[in-house]
């Protein structure tokens, strides 16, 4: 997708879909962010044991599927220890897309979106190809381009396990003819796995995913404690060493907006002005508008389910001059974002 802004506002991209109303990644969820008029959605893709691409925010499913209530597939519950952090439950690697294709989505925060759990167990779980050509079937339909943003996720793990996820990536996006599409932009929060995509000739733009704290865990696998921190790479002389390979960052909304220990406002800091000094784009996600995920200054009355002042919230950002950011409320980022 054309980075730079053109319409002169952020893209507003439907984070796997608009799960605030929907179980993301569902074919309902996808539909209904293109039916609102998102400029792109996003979808997280994780391998299954015979190499078939699939839309899931991890390759740990028990909480966005009805898997656990399969007893055919009682025995595949597994523990492993993926990207550092110890995990029970099934997992995609462990399923043939034949298996994992009778699988039905389920909503993964249903105390916080009680309505869009109202659709468990009613739709299957996708495939990367799906997606792609709901995408286009969509951009042909509405007669406007329409933007993937594609997620990497657990890279290195899964070449631990025998699943190299970039000839995988590759052969898909040459398959469906999104290999040089300029709606396309492939991010990860592993550098290394971006950095083989664009050598094997994806003609994609590239984004690297910063979280608020913490390590790339393909760079603690290579280095240990000498790879360098998200927020050393947020500092003047870590978006240096991102120039010329990669087009920006896309920034978990905090590095923005820089909660202290009470979880008030600090910000906005300088991240995004630094970057686009550099022709840096700088997304931001993920703008919810529940009262759980904004920072304090912003949080209503009616517990962490309730709405607070997200428009606030969202304007900070915006006003920060973001490139793009990721909602899964598409119609309430649009309003805020777009118009």
């Amino acid at each position: 997708m054309r980075l730079d802004r053109p319409t002169g506002r952020p893209l507003v991209i439907g984070h796997r879909g608009a799960p605030g109303y929907r179980p993301e990644h569902s074919r309902s969820s996808y539909d209904l962010a293109l039916a609102m008029g998102v400029d792109a959605v996003e979808p997280d893709i994780v391998p299954t044991r015979d190499g078939v691409l699939v839309v899931r925010h991890e390759n740990e499913i028990s909480g966005t599927t009805d898997v656990s209530a399969r007893p055919e597939f009682a025995d595949r519950r597994r523990t492993k220890t993926v990207d550092g952090t110890s995990l029970t439950g099934w997992f995609t690697e462990d399923f043939t897309w034949a298996e994992l294709s009778t699988l039905k989505c389920r909503e993964r925060l249903p105390k916080i979106r009680p309505a869009s759990a109202s659709f468990d167990d009613q739709q299957p779980v996708l495939r990367l190809s799906d997606v792609l050509d709901l995408v286009r079937s969509a951009a042909d339909e509405q007669r406007r381009e329409i933007g993937v943003v594609l997620e990497v996720k657990h890279a290195t793990y899964f070449e631990s396990v025998g699943l190299d996820v970039v000839p995988l990536v590759e052969a898909e996006l040459r398959r469906s003819g999104w290999a040089d599409s300029p709606a396309l932009v492939i991010e990860s929060f592993e550098s290394t796995v971006l950095e083989r995509l664009r050598e094997a000739g994806i003609g994609a733009s590239y984004i690297y995913l910063i979280e608020a704290s913490g390590r790339p865990f393909d760079l603690i696998a290579a280095h240990g404690d000498g790879a360098p921190t998200y927020r050393q790479t947020v500092q003047p002389a870590g978006l240096d060493a991102l120039v010329g390979r990669f087009d920006g960052i896309s920034v978990d909304k905090r590095v923005i907006l820089a909660p202290n220990k009470l979880g008030r406002m600090t910000g906005p800091t300088s991240v995004v002005a630094d970057a686009h000094a550099r022709g840096l784009a700088v997304f931001a996600w993920t703008c919810r508008p529940e009262n759980t995920f904004l920072v304090a200054d912003f949080r209503g009355k009616g517990g962490g389910a309730a709405r607070g002042d997200y428009e606030s919230e969202w304007r900070v950002i915006r006003d920060a001059g973001v490139d793009g950011v990721f909602v899964d409320h598409p119609d309430l980022g649009l309003d805020v974002f777009a118009r």
